[in-house]
């Protein structure tokens, strides 16, 4: 059996591994963040349960720390309450990123964790299974210890060689996306295998896990060995370490082989994270912003190299060069061992441990500028600035293109980092709240709103096609998520109004004009971020259905915990809708309850198409009801 599956196994509550199916594995720990997660715990609420079901919930602000008006603060309180009245322990803005600060604390070998952000499987680094969520589907989580998934099919990524100078984790997650595209990992556990994994440390596997979301992959996982061992006492979780491996004779279902002596530093072009190409193509472009830090690259080890680099030097008089480091640990140390100094002096600027840039929240990029970044994700305008071009990287390439002020692998001998200190981490338990009063008060602010609900299906739906995309849109185009409209993601109704504004800013009149309808999507409708708010929003307009030629994995999810149905059509059909037809759905009971085939008919010339709705048994009810939550209120919690 291969290590994917042996913890699957595990933890099987309901199903077989077999890939295509649905199965119910029980969940050992969750997370979330202030983005999705004021929406999770109002989701929680409405369970009406007590004490969370799992070893180990987290309520994480990081994402939203500006609070420049009232609505961040209100959220930030609410969680906190919601934390302390179902023993929720809670991490203080400031403390850092979630993925990073849950990597350092409480990762734990063959453990599983469900997380409302689409990064969560960084922790397969530590030998877990880390999956993506919706915030519905984390809350149930919470209140169950359970979790319905489609069972994944398992992608072996062999892994051979040693790794060049200047070559890092980055470069190898880039050339398998070169390989493999943004939608290769979809419904498959990406597991990294091969004497090369010697030649990756714990925080570098992170990184790979980290930007496995970015394949469309449900998870990517690790073996644990010495160098787990040696991260875990590194943070005093040495009694922690379990071993973690597959079966000698395990089996995959596809393989491919990457071999890390061959690669070179290499960069994704915008806009998206597979359009890689190497540096030396790019070399030479002037750079305007250096972004270094996120969930992707804010390690201890990343921090240190890029200070390596910087030290003694100056950032390009033309360039802005930002950093934020991953946690208040890693802050702290880099402020005691010199190293924070040394970038400072260098020119660049700190900021606060959090997401910061990486999803738009200050830091947007000068006007048709250039933005080097070690994020994970450059989807046009995500940066806060539309019409920049925003390049991935490593935090080496960040930190040397900052000082020459253009994309450089002109390394210097003396920049390079012989051996990252392996030193204690510097625990600072004063930025986390770990309490249990049961009868807490729940703080409610007035920007925070009722939480959408659908309606039970009918049998037939009909409306207009109110908007028609094409492929790879993302949650970012269908909800924003900016400086602006982050303090409302409490407020569907205000978030509604710039649904697709950046996409067609009539969008959000002609929904509400025709009382919601349709929407037509390309290949891999609704990648990226796991922010439910791009169903919710939809729910919430009366979009009934979404035809597409693919889903990306969470959002399908998504849409079905809020009873919109998500059509798959074939790229032939396509142009069978038209912007402002009238289409009808019709015998949908039937075709839902029985697996069917859906009938699409255009109303205004009478042709018709099928559309393909696969569901499990537990989706139809969902469906049927309207949504998950309607679905607990009237079945139950285990339905």
């Amino acid at each position: 059996m291969n290590l994917a599956y042996k913890i699957l196994n595990a933890h099987l509550k309901k199903g077989e591994l077999v890939p295509g199916t649905s199965i119910c594995i029980g969940i050992d720990q969750t997370l979330t963040q202030d983005s999705t997660g004021t929406m999770a715990y109002l989701q929680l609420e409405a369970m009406n349960v007590g004490h969370v079901a799992v070893e180990k919930a987290v309520a994480y602000i990081d994402h939203n720390m500006l609070q420049t008006g009232f609505e961040n603060m209100d959220d930030h309180e609410f969680i906190k309450s919601v934390a302390r009245k179902h023993g929720i322990t809670f991490s203080k803005p400031g403390n850092g990123v979630c993925h990073q600060l849950q990597l350092e604390n409480f990762s734990h070998p063959g453990k599983t964790l469900i997380g409302s952000d689409s990064h969560t499987p960084t922790c397969g680094a530590m030998g877990m299974i880390a999956i993506g969520a919706g915030g519905l589907d984390v809350a149930v989580a919470m209140a169950t210890g359970k979790y319905y998934v489609q069972c994944p099919s398992v992608l072996q990524v062999k892994l051979t060689g040693r790794k060049a100078p200047w070559v890092s984790a980055k470069d190898v997650i880039l050339k398998i996306l070169q390989e493999l595209s943004v939608k290769g990992g979809v419904n498959k556990i990406v597991e990294y295998t091969g004497e090369g994994l010697s030649d990756l440390s714990l925080t570098d596997r992170a990184t790979i896990c980290n930007m496995g979301a970015e394949l469309g992959a449900t998870t990517s996982v690790f073996p644990t060995d010495e160098n787990t061992l040696a991260y875990l006492k590194q943070q005093g979780r040495e009694d922690e370490h379990v071993e973690m491996k597959a079966d000698d004779d395990a089996t995959y279902d596809e393989t491919i082989e990457i071999d890390m002596s061959t690669l070179v530093p290499m960069v994704a072009q915008p806009h998206s994270p597979d359009n890689v190409v190497d540096v030396k193509e790019l070399e030479g472009m002037k750079i305007n912003q250096v972004v270094i830090g996120s969930c992707t690259n804010s390690s201890l080890p990343d921090m240190m190299r890029a200070a390596k680099i910087l030290k003694g030097r100056k950032v390009a008089e033309d360039v802005s060069l930002v950093i934020a480091p991953g946690s208040s640990s890693i802050l702290s140390m880099l402020a005691q061992n010199g190293a924070l100094a040394d970038m400072i002096h260098a020119g660049a600027r700190i900021l606060e441990c959090g997401c910061g840039p990486c999803i738009g929240m200050g830091q947007a990029p000068l006007s048709k500028g250039v933005s080097l970044r070690t994020i994970n994700r450059n989807f046009k305008g995500r940066s806060g600035t539309n019409d920049a071009s925003v390049y991935l990287v490593s935090p080496e390439v960040a930190a040397l293109s900052a000082v020459k002020g253009y994309l450089s692998q002109e390394f210097e001998d003396d920049m390079a980092l012989e051996e990252v200190p392996d030193t204690p981490f510097v625990k600072n338990p004063n930025f986390f709240i770990s309490e249990y009063i049961p009868d807490n008060e729940i703080y409610m602010g007035p920007n925070i709103k009722p939480v959408p609900r659908g309606d039970k299906l009918t049998d037939t739906v009909s409306g207009k096609v109110v908007l028609k995309v094409g492929d790879n849109i993302s949650t970012d185009h269908i909800v924003p998520s900016d400086s602006k409209l982050l303090p409302f993601r409490s407020n569907v109704p205000h978030l509604a109004k710039f649904s697709f504004s950046k996409v067609d800013p009539e969008f959000y009149n002609r929904a509400v004009k025709n009382n919601g309808g349709f929407i037509v999507g390309g290949d891999n409708y609704g990648q990226g971020s796991s922010r439910e708010h791009a169903a919710l929003v939809p729910n919430y307009l009366k979009i009934k259905a979404i035809f597409a030629i693919s889903f990306a994995r969470i959002h399908r999810s998504n849409l079905i915990n809020n009873g919109i149905l998500p059509l798959v059509i074939d790229a032939k059909d396509y142009d069978f809708f038209n912007d402002q037809d009238d289409y009808e759905l019709s015998d949908l009971l039937t075709a839902v309850e029985e697996g069917k085939d859906i009938v699409v008919t255009n109303k205004n010339t009478n042709e018709t198409i099928t559309a393909h709705l696969s569901l499990s048994a537990r989706e139809k009810v969902m469906i049927q009801y309207g949504g998950l939550l309607n679905a607990i209120k009237e079945l139950g919690g285990d339905f």
